[in-house]
């Protein structure tokens, strides 16, 4: 059976004028063929060589061979580059002549043209060929990392009620929970996560930040850096409401009085009237 989106081994059936047919036995049935372009034909090709190609469809829709390398075949992601956007949604560089479409439907954010985005084939209703960035159910479970490895990972969806969905090295599967997602997060942007669970089903706990001791230090540089943009003085103390904290700091409310208790022992800052200040 000639499977559409995936690389076979296929037999040359017959030769003309525009290219070569090819088929799996010599007694496939018409419906059974699929032409391999002229411009595509390897020199010296004969009937009942074997070819390795890639099946995908033309501008009329028809299934054609191509001995080119896609970037990726139906199940699988691959990071590709958007070349045009249309009013039907984006069309991505794949390897191939015909451009692979990403529908706006299959969009976790609209996307521009020269942008890079992470997405997996497969076909839809109508039997085409078609990106989406809904990447989720396509990403390996078969991780080869352990709880606290240092990996690096792509942002594909945020949701408000899980957290951070993210593809580790673009192809294993990973979230960054709800309790864990303080700060800014963008769809498409890379970064460094730290492993913090690894579940039976392979799934991956990510956390993007240090483990706690590690952390403080890195918490208190950015603490400082909103007090000297509140010209040293901050207009509320470490009692503040987590919400505030995480509109001005992306931070927790528990990391933050981290961050402030590491100050206020090395002498940098001082607490009173609600306030904190800034020690010069």
């Amino acid at each position: 059976m000639i499977q559409l989106g995936k690389k076979q081994k296929l037999q040359v059936l017959k030769k003309v004028d525009f290219g070569v047919y090819l088929g799996e036995p010599m007694q496939a049935d018409v419906k059974e063929k699929v032409l391999l372009p002229i411009k595509q034909v390897p020199e010296q090709t004969k009937e009942g060589d074997i070819l390795e190609v890639f099946i995908y469809k033309d501008s009329m829709d028809r299934m054609i061979a191509t001995v080119r390398e896609p970037d990726l075949q139906v199940g699988e992601t691959a990071v590709l580059k958007v070349v045009q956007t249309s009013r039907i949604g984006a069309f991505l560089d794949w390897g191939l002549e015909k451009d692979l479409l990403l529908p706006f439907r299959e969009q976790t954010m609209r996307v521009k043209e020269g942008q890079e985005c992470l997405v997996a084939l497969y076909i839809d209703k109508s039997e085409r060929l078609c990106a989406t960035m809904k990447v989720y159910p396509y990403l390996s479970l078969r991780t080869p990392y352990g709880m606290n490895d240092e990996v690096q990972g792509r942002v594909y969806e945020i949701s408000e009620r899980f957290g951070v969905f993210v593809a580790v090295d673009d192809h294993y599967c990973a979230m960054v929970p709800k309790r864990e997602a303080q700060g800014k997060f963008r769809i498409g942007e890379v970064r460094k996560f730290r492993v913090t669970e690894v579940k039976e089903d392979g799934k991956m706990n990510l956390s993007a930040h240090q483990k706690a001791y590690l952390q403080i230090g890195e918490d208190a540089k950015l603490v400082r850096k909103v007090i000297d943009e509140f010209a040293g003085v901050l207009p509320f103390d470490d009692k503040v409401s987590p919400q505030v904290i995480e509109r001005e700091f992306g931070l927790s409310k528990n990391a933050f009085k981290r961050a402030v208790g590491h100050m206020l022992k090395n002498g940098e800052i001082e607490i009173r009237d609600g306030r904190i200040y800034r020690r010069d």
